[in-house]
């Protein structure tokens, strides 16, 4: 058993923050899920963006579907797609085997509609439906147009991850989004129990600008401050568990337990 397996066990699953065409057609990531080095890929368009300009793996693709007639949007979407879909079956049988608590892959949303509540919606509908999978997850940006469309498409039983989330406050915004998504699902005599939600929340970013605001301090004032780099992403996270701790043994959400949630 690996460290990644071991971790499982315990309630953790590694994700692997990276997804191209090579590794899908190399065997590299299908030999990451069957040794349980991984558990889910996440994806955003900077990384698809990477991965299309710089290897040659997506040129015939390209080639072929630019000859046809398709404009570059409708090109990388269905490169995307195709990769999605690729990884989501490669996860099936573990995504099967735990009962649908790992083996998914996330997709986000265009990153220009993260302040068009119906914009984002639709854009999501239309990638749930293109990619046509259970374990797909929907990255949807937890802005506060984000927290309207978590809701809807919760409620339409669409597997989301709220990413970009590095307050305590609009976590649990987006836990609460969450809850009245399945509680609205429940409302129209729809089953929940197939739904999973992850909330992304960012670490390193945090430090990356907080270490640079104390460094800045310390110049200013001479104070040694060098303690406190490194701590305050790790310190904040520790308080979103908490929060996540406090949610989930509310009534509200215990109620929605009963349902499968």
């Amino acid at each position: 058993m690996g460290r990644a397996e071991e971790l499982y066990n315990l309630g953790q699953s590694i994700w692997y923050d990276n997804i191209e065409r090579s590794m899908l057609d190399d065997g590299s990531i299908a030999r990451m899920i069957e040794s349980r080095q991984i558990y889910g890929i996440t994806s955003n368009p900077s990384i698809f963006e990477k991965a299309i300009s710089s290897g040659s793996a997506y040129d015939s693709a390209i080639q072929t579907m630019a000859s046809s007639g398709l404009d570059k949007e409708q090109i990388y979407t269905r490169l995307v797609i195709e990769d999605i879909q690729k990884a989501c079956d490669l996860f099936k049988l573990l995504y099967e085997s735990s009962g649908g608590n790992a083996g998914y892959v996330s997709l986000e949303v265009s990153p220009l509609l993260a302040h068009d509540a119906a914009a984002t919606i639709s854009d999501a509908r239309s990638l749930w439906a293109q990619v046509n999978r259970k374990n797909l997850m929907v990255k949807v940006p937890a802005t506060r147009e984000g927290l309207k469309a978590i809701r809807t498409l919760t409620s339409e039983g669409i597997n989301i991850n709220a990413t970009l989330l590095f307050s305590i406050e609009r976590y649990q915004e987006v836990m609460l989004a969450y809850i009245e998504g399945l509680e609205d699902r429940l409302a129209k005599g729809e089953e929940i129990r197939q739904i999973r939600s992850v909330g992304s929340f960012f670490v390193s970013r945090i430090d990356s600008n907080v270490d640079q605001a104390l460094a800045d301090l310390e110049k200013e004032t001479n104070n040694n401050s060098r303690h406190l780099r490194g701590k305050v992403a790790i310190a904040n996270a520790k308080l979103a568990y908490q929060a996540w701790k406090k949610v989930t043994k509310t009534e509200r959400f215990q109620a929605l337990q009963e349902f499968g949630a």
